[in-house]
């Protein structure tokens, strides 16, 4: 199946996913990442603000402030790498292209994503070697390599979304670990 074919599928599923089981699976990511076991105080993680029916939630991002962590949130400029700015609170937020929303603070650029100790990253889909199926922009295959080595590349998504095997592209970058609501940081060998 082509990666248009799994995005047409993949989005049509979650659009039939209940606003109860969102909010759920929302408060369960943040549960986890909060909970002493993938993010501790006083790391960087680079985060997003999820759109429609995207695991996580913008309380998510304000319990990772509230933890002691700092956030930075990806702007979009262009069709190049992602900018990134701190997350100071979803009164500073405002609307971006895609329908994102963006934090409203000082843009530090592509590179901001070096101090990062881990990158959550939205997908649709992932495999079991770490392949991630995005919407296709590309925006995070053109930033993720500018991450420093080690740091944890994270793909976010719901427990029925890791599947055994996904189209790649040389392009493609891996994901080192996916987080999904019930069972939490899985890492790739």
């Amino acid at each position: 199946m082509t990666k248009w074919r799994w995005r047409k599928e993949l989005l049509s599923e979650r659009r039939r996913v209940p606003a109860s089981v969102r909010f759920a699976e929302a408060m369960s990511l943040s549960s986890h990442l909060t909970g002493g076991r993938v993010v501790f105080p006083g790391q960087t993680v680079c985060a997003f603000v999820p759109i429609a029916s995207e695991p996580g939630s913008v309380q998510m991002l304000d319990d990772l402030n509230d933890y002691g962590a700092r956030v930075l949130l990806p702007i979009v400029t262009g069709n190049g790498p992602l900018e990134w700015s701190f997350y100071a609170g979803r009164d500073a937020l405002r609307p971006g292209p895609y329908g994102l929303r963006e934090p409203i603070g000082e843009v530090l650029g592509t590179s901001a994503l070096r101090i990062a100790d881990l990158v959550l990253v939205p997908a649709l889909a992932v495999d079991r070697n770490g392949v991630r199926l995005g919407r296709g922009a590309g925006h995070y295959d053109q930033s993720l390599p500018l991450a420093s080595n080690g740091t944890e590349i994270v793909a976010v998504v719901r427990d029925q979304e890791i599947f055994e095997e996904l189209p790649s592209e040389p392009h493609d970058v891996r994901m080192t670990a996916v987080l999904t609501p019930n069972r939490g940081l899985l890492r790739f060998v």
